[in-house]
């Protein structure tokens, strides 16, 4: 069989960047010729890497781990310190929409210098400006500035003009979710064509669900060196240790580091998880929810939920009056706000006993969430009945956590279906009545 084509070549790339500490240290240095006041930042540390032609390649890491500074070296928006990069072909950059884009010209304009920026001429614009049109679907405000347009308008035209380029290597960061839900489906069906068309694909995300649905192959990069380049379930696997301080590979410092920020933050189990900013507080404030997590069922922190495995909920909830027979409660949202799955302690019918004030109390859902592998909120609550029977709320914690469940099958819907399929072929009574005959 023939070896595919090697597309794009990295030898020994390394990325430094000079860190000051003031102004007049940078001043100095910049006057004094010789005299250095910096520190030395590594972005990028001698990293070598090979793609061939067809591949889509996800690379995997945590945030400033050097992902996004490989990416703006291959497309040639930052230099490398040292080391080699040699790509064939056309490259379309999915990094940082629109920043070929001039903001006092209207849309249509700057379709076409998007396009000379591409290396385009005239006439391949014109062929391909019809369907950058009808992508973006933005209507009249096409023909007005682009200063003019709303970030969910801009973000379509400028994906619009990245994506139908006909490029042989597109680079994707992060951006494949843009605009509405229908655009976004759009997105998805391009990003598809590109994948059945044979382009080299290189794709940054941390949705670990799109690696598994999207990638041929998974490289780790983890403070800007490569530490893994292999099968793709087997990187997620390894990505996923990584995030919680759990893989082997980590040197002492990071160990180090891990456990000092352990210490640092109080030891609480959601400052390993990623907490929703936007988070929804309320409660009378007789008991309140101060911790909560996700967990296996050997007590390891876990970023991601496999839909095929039992997982541990758990909530952590002090009580500020006493309180007797409070319902702890667990409730999973899409990111529309529809309430997908839950459960609380007066469903499962356990009773949950009687506590004083100043009483702390660890609570557990051992469940298996089979739902579709998608990005999911999860809410913790403690509430209880009043001696009138009104429900009271002593604290919520709504959408709390951001979290991802995972899974290496497609689904349809919102559910998992653990199901075996039958098929079974009947005898062809039309051929064999043709044969007596």
């Amino acid at each position: 069989m023939k070896e595919k084509e090697t597309i794009i070549k990295i030898e020994n790339l390394t990325k430094e960047y000079k860190m000051y500490k003031t102004k007049k240290d940078r001043l100095v240095e910049a006057i004094l010729p010789g005299v250095e006041r910096h520190d030395t930042f590594r972005a990028m540390d001698n990293l070598n890497l090979e793609v061939k032609k067809g591949e889509v390649l996800g690379i995997l890491g945590k945030n400033g781990a050097g992902k996004s500074t490989l990416l703006k070296m291959v497309t040639g928006v930052v230099t490398p310190t040292s080391g080699t990069i040699e790509t064939k072909g056309k490259i379309s950059s999915l990094l940082e929409l629109g920043t070929a884009f001039n903001m006092e010209l209207t849309g249509i304009e700057n379709i076409y210098q998007h396009g000379q920026v591409m290396g385009l001429t005239n006439e391949q614009i014109e062929e391909r400006k019809q369907e950058i049109i009808d992508f973006a679907d933005i209507g009249e405000h096409l023909y007005q500035p682009v200063k003019t347009y709303s970030s969910g308008m801009f973000a379509r035209l400028a994906f619009s003009c990245a994506i139908n380029v006909d490029p042989e290597i597109l680079i994707v960061d992060e951006v494949l979710s843009v605009g509405d839900m229908a655009f976004q489906l759009k997105c998805f069906k391009k990003f598809d064509q590109f994948k059945k068309k044979g382009k080299t694909i290189l794709f940054v995300t941390h949705s670990i669900t799109d690696v598994l649905k999207n990638c041929t192959r998974a490289i780790i990069i983890n403070s800007g060196k490569k530490i893994f380049d292999g099968e793709v379930k087997e990187g997620v696997e390894r990505y996923k240790k990584i995030i919680v301080g759990l893989d082997d590979s980590l040197n002492k410092k990071e160990k180090i580091a891990n456990n000092f920020k352990k210490e640092k933050d109080g030891e609480t189990w959601k400052s390993h998880f990623n907490q929703n900013n936007n988070i929804i507080e309320y409660g009378n404030g007789q008991a309140e929810v101060i911790d909560y997590g996700i967990f296996d069922e050997k007590g390891n922190y876990l970023q991601s939920i496999d839909n095929k495995k039992d997982v541990v909920l758990k909530s952590k909830v002090k009580f500020n009056e006493d309180i007797n027979e409070p319902i702890f409660t667990m409730t999973l949202k899409d990111f529309n706000g529809l309430e997908i799955c839950g459960t609380n302690t007066l469903i499962e019918k356990i009773a949950t006993g009687s506590y004083k004030k100043g009483d702390i109390v660890e609570v557990e859902f051992k469940t298996r969430l089979s739902v579709a592998p998608n990005k999911y909120t999860l809410s913790f609550s403690c509430t209880h009945f009043k001696p009138n029977g009104e429900l009271e709320v002593l604290s919520r914690k709504y959408d709390a956590l951001l979290v991802e469940v995972i899974s290496s099958k497609e689904y349809v819907g919102v559910l998992s279906l653990d199901t075996d399929i039958k098929i079974t072929k009947k005898e062809n009574n039309t051929q064999n009545q043709k044969k007596k005959e």
